[in-house]
């Protein structure tokens, strides 16, 4: 192994690792996130085989966090954090201080100095905002109310964390601590603090949403892309290097001065790929951190600390929880989300081995838990609702917490005979927009934040997440759904998504759209019922249009069309909608052996206030009414009572000769066939 090419090595075999891992904990329906976690340990330099370079990984580990923060930050609102601001900001506080107590009086059981006891006291009081989100993405929370107090409870956390990172150097640095000394630097952190706040605020949301609109407008996709990594990656190093910040600070005050961009979802679309890359790095990355050695020499204290991760801190929530009055439900989320360590405790853990606070098997025995919480951690999510069951038959309890507590986006519950519709872009909008106005009770699901708040907006049911690579199908309810539409152009998500909804619900109608041939087999195989091909149906209606406006009669347009489709269509071919297909196009077929046109009832036409009766149409011309139009209405059984007046459109079936016989009669129009 050459040293020049240690990190492209790294790099690879632990994208190849933690894709192994995600594929292994899938078929083992556990979260990727474990997969990826030991994946990183597999290529780690205290397993056998491959020898990684973690600190290199560690490095692109950061830009992973930068990605996620800035991610965080673009779909920020702070309308949002104010309406939990009540929970979120004295919530995190307190936690943070109760956390920090509780680690320190554990570490005092291990025998560990004073010193030792703070660094594992804040490590385990504050949380991973890259779990939290993945997390609740995948448990359908991310818009309910639980998961917007949590998401901003982390936030708090993050900024105090900032603060926190300032004041260790000055407590346990070098030399004599004295009040004014950390009085000194803690007022420098808040400083340096505010006036990166101020400059991204005052000036950043002006300069850069600018900047972004006049590359979008005269730029290729490739300059604009990389004018959002710029602005995510370059915002988050000027952060640490000029203000002495942390890049997630930097990365997540980029996010919320670009969301105030027109551009704010094409940005996002943008950063979605390069996000969940090098998350996948970042969770690789801890797991390449980790000693198994070390962890089992010290097992009991492992065991001890993970206890306080998952259980201890999913206990004070609660109890802040029943103390604000956030409600069952949305505790037992915050409770859930918070019971895991994340990227700030490592940043902790590192500082305090570069002050000589931290051993390497105490900093190893930290890593271990936030290994182990963060797999164990999407878990912690199922028990959500059977808790939040459990308490509702403790009245008392429920009085307790649901004082003025408030429910916000929350997805139900219960739904029955309902429509499914997975992706809301304009199809599947076009879709559900449909369905309510016949009113079909529909539910969404869409991994883009942008496009799930504009159909929360509109009153619609919503999950938010990726129903291909996550669980979010589960909290569907398709065992009571009367149809899946999988509305996304992706056909190999939506090959899985099938595949998931067909083994959960074998009974439910799935429908679908397909591009390509191969996609249409794919599907067809996968379990989908009813498949469209919007490129095929769009080159049919272009040829259909072009024609007509040639000359050439409806019956030989629909002989044309059915054959593409039934070219387009092969894969269908070998069950029951084969027949169903065939009745349809011989239908088709025998209808499109007579002309329906639309023949317009002139002005001085005799046979004006007539009825169809007296008129006598059939015995006159051959032709045949079978429909009214008039002042926009429609009336489609018609009879001899029926009045004729003019203006009126006559919708006739006949051939050629009879329809222009029927035109003469009724006087000078306009016929549309």
């Amino acid at each position: 192994m050459h040293g020049d090419t240690i990190l492209l090595m790294t790099f690879v075999f632990a994208l190849v690792a933690a894709f192994a891992g995600g594929l292994v904990a899938r078929a083992l329906r556990l979260p990727p996130i474990v997969g990826y976690l030991v994946g990183g340990m597999v290529v780690s330099p205290f397993t056998p085989g491959f020898i990684g370079d973690s600190e290199a990984m560690n490095q692109l580990a950061e830009v992973g966090v930068m990605f996620m923060m800035f991610s965080t930050g673009l779909h920020f609102s702070l309308k949002d954090l104010m309406e939990v601001k009540g929970i979120a900001v004295p919530g995190a506080v307190l936690q943070i201080c109760a956390g920090t107590l509780a680690g320190f009086a554990l570490s005092q059981a291990f025998g560990w100095s004073v010193e030792a006891g703070v660094m594992l006291g804040l490590s385990v009081s504050i949380a991973s905002t890259v779990v939290l989100i993945k997390n609740l993405t995948d448990a359908g929370l991310y818009q309910s109310q639980g998961g917007r107090v949590a998401t901003g409870w982390l936030i708090v956390e993050d900024l105090a964390t900032v603060v926190i990172l300032v004041v260790l150097p000055v407590v346990f640095g070098p030399g004599e601590t004295t009040a004014g000394a950390l009085a000194a630097g803690l007022a420098e952190a808040l400083v340096k603090t505010v006036a990166f706040v101020v400059l991204m605020l005052a000036v950043g949301s002006r300069v850069v949403p600018w900047l972004l609109a006049r590359i979008a407008r005269g730029c290729s996709r490739e300059l604009f892309q990389l004018a959002v990594v710029v602005c995510a990656l370059g915002t988050a190093l000027a952060a640490s290097l000029v203000f002495d910040l942390s890049v997630a600070l930097g990365a997540f005050l980029a996010g919320v001065v670009v969301g105030t961009s027109k551009l704010s979802h094409r940005v996002a679309a943008e950063a979605i790929p390069f996000q969940d890359l090098f998350s996948i790095i970042f969770f690789a990355s801890v797991g390449m951190m980790v000693n198994p050695a070390t962890l089992a020499a010290h097992l009991p204290e492992l065991v001890a600390i993970v206890a306080l991760v998952m259980v201890g801190k999913a206990a004070i929530n609660m109890v802040l929880g029943a103390l604000f009055a956030a409600g069952v439900r949305t505790s037992l989320v915050v409770a859930a989300g918070l019971s895991q360590l994340g990227e700030f405790s490592f940043i902790i853990g590192q500082t305090g081995m570069a002050l000589g606070v931290l051993t390497a098997d105490q900093y190893s025995l930290i890593l271990g838990a936030a290994v182990v919480s963060i797999a164990l951690n999407s878990f912690a999510f199922k028990l959500v609702d059977p808790l939040a069951e459990a308490l509702r038959g403790h009245p008392a309890l429920v009085r307790l917490y649901e004082r003025g507590a408030r429910q916000v986006g929350e997805a139900p519950a219960h739904i029955e005979d309902h429509v499914v519709v997975v992706g809301y872009g304009h199809a599947g909008a076009s879709v559900v927009e449909v369905l309510e106005n016949v009113g079909v009770p529909c539910l969404v699901v869409e991994r883009d934040l942008a496009q799930a708040e504009d159909a929360e907006a509109s009153g619609r049911n919503v999950l938010l997440g990726d129903a291909a690579n996550s669980e979010i199908l589960k909290h569907a309810h398709l065992e009571t759904a009367r149809v899946l539409v999988i509305a996304i152009s992706a056909e190999g998500s939506a090959e899985l998504i099938a595949r998931e909804a067909r083994a959960a619900s074998p009974g439910l109608r799935i429908v679908a759209r397909a591009d390509t041939e191969d996609g249409v087999r794919a599907l067809v195989e996968a379990g989908v019922d009813d498949l469209v091909r919007p490129e095929l149906e769009g080159g049919i209606e272009l040829m259909r249009h072009t024609l007509l406006d040639l000359g050439y009669r409806p019956r030989q347009i629909t002989e044309w069309a059915n054959e593409l489709r039934a070219s387009g269509y092969e894969a269908l071919e070998d069950d029951a909608r084969l027949e169903r297909r065939r009745a349809a196009e011989h239908l088709l077929a025998s209808l499109s052996e007579i002309d329906l046109s639309w023949v317009t009832v002139g002005e001085g036409c005799s046979a004006a206030g007539c009825t169809l009766g007296a008129l006598d149409l059939r015995a006159a011309t051959g032709a045949n009414a079978v429909a009214v139009r008039r002042a926009g209405d429609l009336v489609l059984f018609v009879d001899a009572t029926t009045p004729i007046e003019p203006g009126d459109e006559l919708g006739l079936m006949g051939t050629a000769d009879e329809i222009d016989a029927a035109r003469a009669l009724l006087g000078p129009a306009t016929a549309r066939s």
